[in-house]
Parts: C-alpha cells; sequence; structure tokens
C-alpha cells in the first residue's frame, strides 16, 4: 500500500511538472521575439588590416600620385596610429601652398564601417584604377591638377579593432572616449541624456592620442575644406554642433549654397542640410567640425552623414550603420564618391573667392586661445608657416580666468581697429564679417 501512494505521488508531482512546462512554453511563444543581430558582412566589409593593406599597394602602385605616412601618438600607455593618403597630381607639388588643400577623414567612429570603405573607393577614383562613369575625364583632370588631398582613411583603428572582435555597437576608441567629443570648443557640456557609452568627451580636450594626431595634421596641411565622415542618417552638416545655429555672413552662405548644390545634384534633396545642432536633433560637444571652423580656421567646414537604417533596431547597430546588401552598399559608394569628386570640383574653383572672402585670413598670425589654453605656446610666423609647440603650460586652474583676460583684450583691440577703420575707411580694404 505505501509503495503504491509513492507511486501516486510521483505520478501527480510528474503531471504537474509537466503542465508547469506546458504554460511555460505557452507564455514564450506570446512574448514579442527580440530582433536578430546582423553580423559583419565579411563579403562587403574588410577588416581593418586588409583595408590599410589594400591602400598601401594602391599607394606603391601609384606612387606618381599617391604618397602614405604613418603617425603614432601615446598617451599613459595608450598607443594610437594614424594612417595619412597624400594625392597630388604632380606629387613633387604637394607643399605647393598655392593649391586648393581638402582634409577628409573616415571611420572616427569605429562601428561606422561603411565610410573606410568609401575612402577607399575615393583613393581608387583618385588613382585612376575606378572610375565614375558620369565625370567628364577631362573636367576631372583640371579639377585635380589645382588641388591636394589628404585622406584619413580610419581614423579610429583601436576602436575598430573592437568592432571586428564583436562589439557592434562601439563608437569609442581603444580606452572608451568618443573621439568626435574630445576636441576644445565647448567640451565637456552634456545635455540631459548624456549617454557616457555613447558620447564619453575624455578627461580633457586632445586626452586622445587620436585627436592629437588630427590637431597637428590639420595644423600643419591647412586646410581649405574639411569633410568629417559618419554614417547614422543622411545629411549634410556645417558649423555648428554645439549649438542651434549656423555661422553668420556670406562665408557661411557660401557653405549652405554648396551642400543645397550637392544635395540636390547626388543626393535626390534627400540629405538633410544645415548646423548638426539644429539638424540632428541633439547638441553635440567637444566635436572636430566645431573646431575646425572655430579654431583651426578651416574655411569650409562639414560633416557627411552617408548612409542610415532608420528602421533597424538600436540594437542592431552594424546594419543601423552600415549597408548590409551588395546593391546598396554599391549605391552609397557611388553616389557619395560623385559627391565628393563634385565638392572637389565646386571647391577648386572657389579657391580664389575663399581666400579673398574669408573671415580668417587676415587673423592666422595670431595664437588661438583654445590652443594656448591647451597646453602649448605656437610660433606662425605666417599663414604657411608651422606651428612649433615649445612650452607645456600645465596650469588647469587659470584656464577661465586667462580666456576672459585674451577675449577681453581681443574686444578692446577690436574696437580700437574699429575706430581706425572709420576715420580712415577709404584707405582700407573691406572685410567681411
Amino acid at each position: 500500500m505505501a509503495f503504491n501512494i509513492h507511486r501516486i505521488l510521483q505520478f501527480f508531482v510528474l503531471l504537474l511538472f509537466s503542465c508547469f512546462s506546458s504554460f511555460h512554453c505557452g507564455s514564450d511563444n506570446d512574448l514579442p521575439q527580440q530582433p536578430p543581430i546582423t553580423p559583419i558582412n565579411r563579403d562587403l566589409y574588410r577588416t581593418s588590416a586588409a583595408l590599410m593593406e589594400e591602400i598601401e599597394a594602391l599607394v606603391n602602385r601609384h606612387q606618381d600620385k599617391l604618397h602614405m605616412e604613418t603617425f603614432r601618438s601615446t598617451n599613459k600607455g595608450y598607443n594610437a596610429e594614424l594612417n595619412v593618403v597624400t594625392y597630388c597630381r604632380n606629387k613633387t607639388a604637394i607643399e605647393d601652398k598655392s593649391k586648393f588643400r581638402i582634409l577628409l577623414s573616415f571611420g572616427q567612429h569605429a562601428r561606422e564601417l561603411i565610410t573606410s570603405e568609401l575612402a577607399l573607393r575615393i583613393l581608387s577614383i583618385l588613382s585612376e584604377e575606378q572610375f565614375l562613369p558620369e565625370m567628364d575625364p577631362l573636367l576631372l583632370k583640371k579639377t585635380l591638377e589645382k588641388i591636394v588631398i589628404k585622406v584619413v582613411p580610419l581614423e579610429n583603428l583601436n576602436g575598430r579593432k573592437k568592432v571586428e572582435a564583436g562589439d557592434l555597437c562601439e563608437r569609442r576608441n581603444g580606452r572608451g572616449v568618443d573621439l568626435n567629443r574630445n576636441w576644445s570648443v565647448d567640451w565637456g557640456k552634456k545635455e540631459k541624456d548624456f549617454d557616457p557609452y555613447e558620447e564619453n568627451p575624455g578627461a580633457a580636450p586632445f586626452s586622445e592620442p587620436e585627436a592629437q594626431l588630427m590637431r597637428k595634421l590639420s595644423t600643419s596641411f591647412d586646410p581649405h575644406i574639411w569633410v568629417n565622415v559618419h554614417s547614422g542618417m543622411e545629411a549634410m552638416f556645417m558649423p555648428y554642433d554645439h549649438k542651434n545655429t549656423t555661422p553668420s555672413g556670406l562665408q557661411s552662405q557660401k557653405m549652405r549654397l554648396m551642400l543645397e548644390t550637392l544635395n540636390h545634384l547626388h543626393c535626390g534633396d534627400r540629405c538633410v542640410v544645415g548646423s548638426g545642432g539644429g539638424s540632428v536633433g541633439y547638441l553635440a560637444h567637444g566635436t572636430t567640425t566645431d573646431y575646425m571652423y572655430d579654431v583651426a580656421r578651416v574655411p569650409m567646414a562639414y560633416t557627411f552623414e552617408i548612409y542610415g537604417d532608420e528602421k533597424a533596431s538600436s540594437r542592431d547597430c552594424f546594419k543601423m550603420f552600415n549597408p548590409v546588401d551588395h546593391l546598396t552598399f554599391n549605391r552609397v559608394l557611388n553616389e557619395w564618391s560623385a559627391t565628393f569628386f563634385a565638392l572637389f570640383n565646386m571647391g577648386a574653383h572657389q579657391m580664389t573667392d575663399v581666400q579673398e572672402s574669408t573671415p580668417f585670413n587676415n587673423m592666422d598670425h595670431l595664437i588661438s586661445i583654445d590652443d594656448y589654453l591647451n597646453g602649448y605656446l605656437i610660433e606662425r610666423k605666417n599663414r604657411y608657416g608651422e606651428k612649433k609647440e615649445f612650452l607645456d603650460l600645465g596650469l588647469q586652474e587659470i584656464r577661465t580666468y586667462f580666456r576672459l583676460f585674451l577675449l577681453s583684450s581681443v574686444m578692446l583691440m577690436f574696437m580700437f581697429c574699429s575706430r581706425i577703420a572709420k576715420s580712415n575707411r577709404s584707405h582700407l580694404p573691406s572685410i567681411s564679417l
């Protein structure tokens, strides 16, 4: 009898377990399923190592037009490397300062793989191994004779390696700093929705070796046009990122006109055009483009966003920021290659106007306040002289007071010069402000 009771109890336990399991499985089927995570399409995207090997091979095949340099920097045991490819139709004229100079950076955010693929496509067209189907070759040749282009194919190499290792949503560098928040203009300010995983600005402006190398590159090259290439949407942005406004004056109008023309010709009028801060939906502080315009005095400073999948889940980062099929991949590269070569052509034609109309060209002998306060003094003989670092101040506690002092001095000087200008207006050239 005891044996039978024991068997009966076992039967009821198994029955209850079976019922519970059936109920549990049924509830799982009713729950919404998480969308799948799209892996990197290795048929479309090269690894960072393969990409740089292909670019190096391209440079070696066209040494008459292309030149590649590698720069390295270290900060507290963290090492960074920056590869820079220079294009000049006559390689001996790279240092010719009469040419129109263009600086392009790709891959600043690690997860945006498509941007570095575009860099390779542009270099391939410059080398004449690939061609733009609708571009007049004679017009292209005439344009390229006037310009020097420096291309950074992969600014954030350390972050890119983390993405390739499986962290598909990583946008920061190898030690968790967003390189597009590490520059000095409005650095460190945090909005209400600040996410350190997305926007960590670092310990100080230019704390990251990658940003230090890019700053030195921009200083030595002194470009007329700067473009920072990203993905996440389709847009062509001009300053500013840290506020909902664009610069005033004739130069700003020229910048917007150029973007609107490019949008109409090559983006089908679907790209967002305007300031980053006013168009993207949030303000970004400490960005490279704002620094290039306000401090480095680049006459035309842009941020291009070349692709974005708005339907992708926020967890599916590869799909959100990169095309995942051959058709879209090739369309993006073809359309944006055409956009960049149209930009080169328009920029080269505006070279004289830019040099004459920019409000910055009479101020190039001045020391930038931000550079001075970020740890070094700069000696610059003329527009094309090199800036030389010779003293590390290390006095962070006086930054605010010294900034106010310098700004006050500049304002007083401006007022004094304005009085002189009024009394001698007929003898002075006009300046667009």
